[in-house]
């Protein structure tokens, strides 16, 4: 379990091609995409159907019945994966915070800001990947779980 590596992706709005060349940069055993293109998410697993695909609807996907949160077991750490416009990433983090301890979450992750961003708050790893669907700067998200641990790091697409 330790050379799991997921790519993390949001706010892809429409741009398929940023994301799989991020998978192909990547090569991950596994994606998450966090809202804000469930269409796209569904082109991707076409284009690469041996891939695990997991998502959260966004605040533009209109997916009513989908869950906005959900919580995974990725690498033996309890994952919670949302875009986050349901728990008001936008001015605070506080609200996704105290929802990712109330899951008993090792992890959160989260879209909807465009604002890549990794932090640890109360033993919680925090990753937002930022846009991959950005024109002047898209950017993805990485996790790996190397010795028990989760580590979260953001990048830009070169």
């Amino acid at each position: 379990m330790n050379n799991i590596k997921v790519l993390v992706v949001s706010d892809s709005h429409g741009d398929v091609e940023n994301m799989a060349r991020a998978v192909e940069l990547t090569q991950p055993r596994m994606v998450l995409h966090l809202g804000d293109g469930w269409r796209d998410a569904e082109v991707l697993m076409g284009r690469f159907p041996e891939l695990p695909l997991e998502r959260v609807p966004g605040n533009c996907d209109y997916r009513g019945r989908d869950a906005a949160e959900r919580l995974l077991l990725i690498g033996g750490k309890r994952i919670m994966i949302c875009h986050g416009h349901t728990l008001g990433v936008k001015t605070d983090l506080a609200m996704l915070l105290r929802t990712a301890v109330e899951r008993g979450a090792d992890a959160v992750l989260f879209g909807h800001t465009h604002q890549p961003f990794v932090d640890i708050r109360r033993g919680i790893v925090m990753l937002n990947p930022g846009s991959i669907g950005s024109y002047s700067r898209p950017t993805y998200g990485t996790l790996t779980f190397p010795d028990g641990q989760c580590i979260a790091a953001t990048h830009a697409l070169k």
